[in-house]
């Protein structure tokens, strides 16, 4: 008698369900495209101003998923001109939305380096000496340098000051409230479906988990049939587990993509399509930002705007606006071209608050809430193919973000606003949402609108910034002063093709040696090295208060309120552990936003879910290229669940 042949479970069927049009991500780009659509549907009547394909007699079925546990999680505050915002809200006030306010005054700040640790050109610190000796005729308070001018393209005359997760919940409530529109938050899409009949071949994608995640190989026509929903009820490695739900299938004329610059489904489109000619996506950075309660004897007004530079690494940009009630949104951004090995976002803030010009108006405040995300800083040169057969991309993930001014809120709204008028034309005349016929009314509006025009300006103005930091600022003021005619050269790189090792970046401060006791001292105990690191090169330690300056830890307790829920499949994978182990430089680990990737056995990271806020940094900040693609990392980010629960960041 031979033994049974072990079979495997029978798993439930896949759902379906079919829509006319489906969202993925609710973000600023998604909001102004439904915001735009929504309001055009139906007649005053309440009959169908165009019908749907799918449920004949009713207005066009729409549907949109967000990843994030509830609309406005894990966003930003921002500063805007706001000009695409009034186009859809002419009688828009400040009043109406939460910890809105406009913007009452501005100012921009070189910081100088008040405890001598910064690592800073020789250019850069005789201008620092020369700064410091004539502070008795210059605008030189408490370390700061205010720029007597700056140029009127930095500017947010007449803007506004917004929580982003307070605006964008505002906004989900006023699509919501048409009835025509419905927005499904905690429901992570996998991956988008894709058809092509011509070539019939599929083969399995380098990040798939190991069940059916299948791309088609790239091919002349292929157009895209909806999305995949995220399986529920899987194990960690992704493979059906008890109470297995597969992900259900939305089918869609067409699929708007607008999940960020980091999000799974743009990435696989930009796999399978390619990105055009010349375009790149290489230049990133870590915006991480706290929501403080200001002291009661704060002199700051609401409005205020603060931009900074120069410290607490010359690179990274600091901002700090003022809401209604005392409340500050205040932050920093880490940027690629940052070339350290330790580019660590939190503890770089805490310095950066503690800069003399800032503490004076920080000690005392209180924490509320925090935050980080992955900007996309590749600009219009970081655009993607804008549309396809049965797709079309909007919102940062589309290349809108300008930046020369850092400005992307507006820019992405806008763009969704202008798909949104191309989708209501091709409804109304009848015609299929093919290629041609995205390009000739979406791609049209927007190369025609103001985004496309000051995209081209904001194109080169940061490629002087792969030279250097005074070249890069050089190369900025060139291209915004003439219109993008003028610029500094730069050819962005790679994380493996530019970031040191932790031993040639702390060369002249700490001994070779001494550097990997360091990093090995801490990867035995199972934490990142940076602040060891630092504080042995000369940064001092970060005089913790319980309230404002708190541990990496408490700030993910305080001010993240970071969950996951069980049964889904961890989003971040170590796909060649081989080079992982072989990687000295876990940059992973040191530029972690939440202390979710912590060094692991043999030297491959660990990854805990419950402590991811989504950012994103780790995709990038690899600095080990896939063997299969060298504009990919070792690291794999997937769809996912969890991050961020809180509606003021």
């Amino acid at each position: 008698m031979t033994e049974a042949e072990p079979t495997s479970p029978v798993l439930p069927e896949r759902p379906r369900m079919d829509a006319d049009i489906v969202c993925v991500g609710f973000g600023p780009a998604t909001a102004g495209f439904l915001t735009t659509l929504s309001k055009q549907l139906t007649n005053a009547d309440g009959t169908p101003a165009v019908e749907s394909a799918v449920m004949p007699g009713l207005p066009p079925q729409v549907l949109c998923y967000e990843r994030a546990d509830d609309i406005g999680f894990g966003v930003s505050g921002v500063v805007t001109r706001a000009r695409a915002l009034r186009e859809s809200f002419p009688e828009i006030e400040t009043a109406g939305i939460p910890m809105a306010t406009p913007v009452t005054g501005e100012k921009v700040l070189y910081l100088l380096d008040p405890v001598g640790a910064s690592r800073r050109s020789m250019m850069l610190r005789l201008a620092d000496e020369a700064i410091r000796a004539f502070k008795f005729a210059l605008p030189v308070e408490n370390d700061a340098l205010n720029l007597p001018w700056t140029p009127d393209f930095l500017h947010k005359h007449g803007g506004m000051v917004l929580s982003m997760g307070q605006f964008i919940q505002w906004a989900g409530a006023q699509v919501q409230s048409t009835g025509t529109v419905q927005i499904w938050p905690g429901t992570p899409v996998a991956e988008v479906l894709l058809d092509d009949v011509a070539a019939g071949v599929r083969r399995r994608s380098p990040e798939s988990l190991p069940q059916d995640r299948l791309l088609t190989s790239a091919a002349t026509r292929t157009k895209v049939l909806g999305v995949r929903l995220l399986d529920q009820g899987v194990t960690k490695l992704g493979v059906p587990a008890d109470g297995f739900a597969p992900g259900m299938d939305i089918h869609a004329a067409l699929t708007v993509v607008a999940d960020g610059p980091i999000g799974p489904i743009g990435r696989q489109l930009d796999e399978h399509f390619g990105l055009p000619p010349e375009h790149h996506t290489r230049d990133w950075a870590v915006g991480m930002k706290f929501v403080v309660d200001l002291p009661e004897d704060t002199p700051l007004k609401p409005g205020t705007v603060l931009h900074t530079f120069g410290y607490p690494e010359p690179e990274i940009f600091g901002f700090l606006y003022v809401h209604p009630d005392r409340v500050a949104s205040l932050g920093i951004f880490v940027p690629s071209w940052f070339d350290s090995p330790v580019r660590t976002t939190y503890r770089y803030l805490q310095h950066w608050m503690l800069h003399p010009y800032l503490w004076r108006y920080l000690k005392g405040g209180k924490l509320r809430s925090w935050g980080a995300k992955t900007l996309g800083e590749s600009g219009r040169r970081g655009e993607p193919h804008l549309v396809g057969d049965g797709y079309a991309r909007i919102g940062e993930g589309s290349g809108s973000t300008n930046v020369l001014t850092g400005s992307g809120v507006d820019e992405a709204w806008a763009a969704g606003a202008q798909l949104a008028e191309a989708v209501l034309e091709l409804l109304k005349a009848k015609k299929p949402f093919t290629k041609e016929n995205l390009e000739a009314t979406y791609v049209q509006r927007r190369r025609a609108s103001w985004v496309e025009a000051e995209a081209r300006v904001a194109e080169k103005s940061r490629d002087g910034f792969q030279r250097g930091f005074v070249t890069g600022m050089i190369g900025m003021a060139l291209a915004g002063l003439s219109g993008g005619r003028l610029a500094l050269p730069g050819k962005p790189l790679r994380p493996w093709e530019r970031v040191p090792s932790l031993e040639d970046y702390f060369r002249g401060r700490i001994p070779r040696d001494e550097v990997r006791k360091i990093r090995d001292d801490c990867y035995t105990r199972g934490v990142s090295a940076h602040a060891a690191l630092m504080e042995r090169a000369g940064w001092p330690a970060i005089p913790y208060d319980g309230q404002l300056l708190v541990s990496h830890q408490d700030a993910l307790l305080l001010g993240g309120k970071v969950q996951a829920p069980p049964g889904y499949a961890d989003h971040v994978a170590f796909i060649f552990p081989n080079q992982c182990q072989r990687c000295g430089t876990k940059l992973c680990v040191e530029v972690c936003s939440g202390q979710a990737i912590t060094p692991g056995e043999n030297g491959v990271p660990n990854f805990d879910r419950e402590k991811c806020v989504h950012c994103g940094a780790c995709l990038w900040n690899c600095i080990s290229a896939s063997p299969e693609n060298p504009e990919r990392m070792a690291v794999a980010f997937r769809a996912g669940t969890g991050g961020l629960h809180s509606a003021e960041n």
